[in-house]
């Protein structure tokens, strides 16, 4: 059987550096839960405490984040041969997760003041809230270049755009309650925006999860990439194919093609390195082929193959 293995290593595509935005987001975020917290304390109001206590989870998100951003950046090492990149994967989970949270304690709160209306102080909250949709919308801002193609920097930008929204509604149910005194706009506007997040949210917790499985990327046909290997000139079979993410912006192939002409040569390979690249967005590839003698056929060859 003839081997051969080949590493690519030229098209790896790294996301744009949001270091700015993240110290500016989080510098942002921690000076308004300062804010919240003490005009909460000021003004007696259980609600802004809340709030100030969720914003400064996002703010934990976005520092979350952030390292995950630095470490993906960072060198491979003897034992962490692909580096720190799978630790974006990570941390888009782990804000998913955090998202969802947020969203539970908030449809709670929602119901209960649902059936018990508290009194609000109008004016004090839309203020704040006011303070809140400036501060989150422009943080949300910074990350919005990213969302599509880095599943970490959407969570952040879902975190924060998620704020936006919720601070928005306050300020708009502060606005009702005013004029009509109905003091069910307030919980009936939360659980509005909390049905929007959470389905962003959900989408944020199925992709991480499945990338964290080492599931093929969204928006890659794992179908359409094994026609395209089965059809290259001189390729009898393709097998032991994989693909996954080894980060949140690298996509990731291993694959066996049968030839039993022999190797082509690495301007084959290198062909196959940039289609995979332009056709299907893939930024590492690793082929091997194979003869195809049946004497000693391929160890790895699996069932499903």
């Amino acid at each position: 059987m003839s081997l051969h293995h080949d590493h690519d290593h030229d098209h790896h595509h790294h996301a744009p550096n949001f270091n700015r935005a993240f110290i500016i987001g989080t510098t942002l975020n921690i000076g308004f839960v300062i804010i919240e917290a003490t005009y909460g304390f000021l003004t007696n109001s259980l609600a802004l405490l809340a709030d100030a206590g969720h914003n400064f989870s996002d703010v934990l998100g976005l520092i979350l984040a952030w390292g995950a951003s630095w470490l993906v950046s960072r060198r491979p090492t003897p034992r962490y041969t692909y580096g720190f990149r799978r630790s974006s994967i990570f941390a888009a989970l782990i804000n998913g997760i955090l998202l969802f949270v947020a969203l539970t304690f908030i449809t709670v709160e929602a119901i209960a003041r649902l059936a018990h209306p508290v009194p609000i102080a109008s004016k004090t909250i839309i203020a704040v809230a006011l303070v809140g949709v400036v501060i989150n919308g422009i943080t949300a801002f910074l990350f919005m270049s990213g969302r599509e193609k880095d599943l970490n920097i959407k969570g952040a930008f879902l975190h924060m755009a998620a704020d936006a929204v919720i601070s928005l509604g306050v300020v708009l149910a502060g606005i009702a309650i005013m004029a009509t005194n109905w003091l069910w706009f307030d919980p009936v506007v939360s659980l509005m925006i909390v049905v929007v997040i959470g389905l962003g949210t959900w989408n944020l917790l199925q992709e991480s999860v499945n990338l964290a499985l080492d599931g093929v990327p969204s928006g890659i046909n794992p179908h359409a990439v094994r026609t395209y290997l089965g059809e290259l000139p001189g390729v009898v079979a393709v097998h032991d194919l994989h693909i996954w993410a080894m980060s949140t912006t690298e996509p990731v192939l291993t694959a066996h093609l049968v030839m039993p002409t022999g190797n082509p040569g690495d301007g084959f390979l290198s062909r196959i390195h940039q289609d995979l690249h332009s056709k299907f967005g893939i930024e590492h590839t690793t082929i091997q082929i194979e003869a195809g003698n049946f004497v000693a056929p391929c160890s790895q060859k699996s069932c499903c193959d």
